[in-house]
């Protein structure tokens, strides 16, 4: 390793999963002002974390997926009314230019 780009004040903290309710003990130095009591009945800084593996959907096989079809269906359905506009303008326009044609 380079000398001189890490940092030296590596300390235990502690990271909390609320959502899943999963605690880790691990060196860090995040900096927190929070503090929490151990399993060792020892006193360490807390970092509250959004997601963890423990609350991940990826890691705990809980991913919704989409259906790519479905969300082409929706999609229709929802501007069905703007695609239609689109076509009668289309027509329109046809049937104006064989009219000059015929005049």
């Amino acid at each position: 390793m380079k000398k001189g780009i890490h940092p030296e004040s590596y300390r235990y903290v502690v990271f909390q999963d609320r959502a899943a309710g999963f605690t880790f003990l691990t060196r860090s130095t995040i900096k927190t002002t929070d503090k929490i009591t151990w399993e060792d009945g020892k006193e360490y800084p807390l970092f509250n974390l959004d997601i963890s593996s423990a609350s991940h959907p990826f890691y705990t096989g809980r991913q919704k997926f989409v259906d790519a079809a479905g969300r082409v269906e929706k999609f229709r359905r929802k501007y069905q009314g703007a695609f239609t506009d689109v076509s009668a303008a289309e027509r329109d326009a046809e049937a104006r230019a064989e009219a000059e044609k015929k005049a």
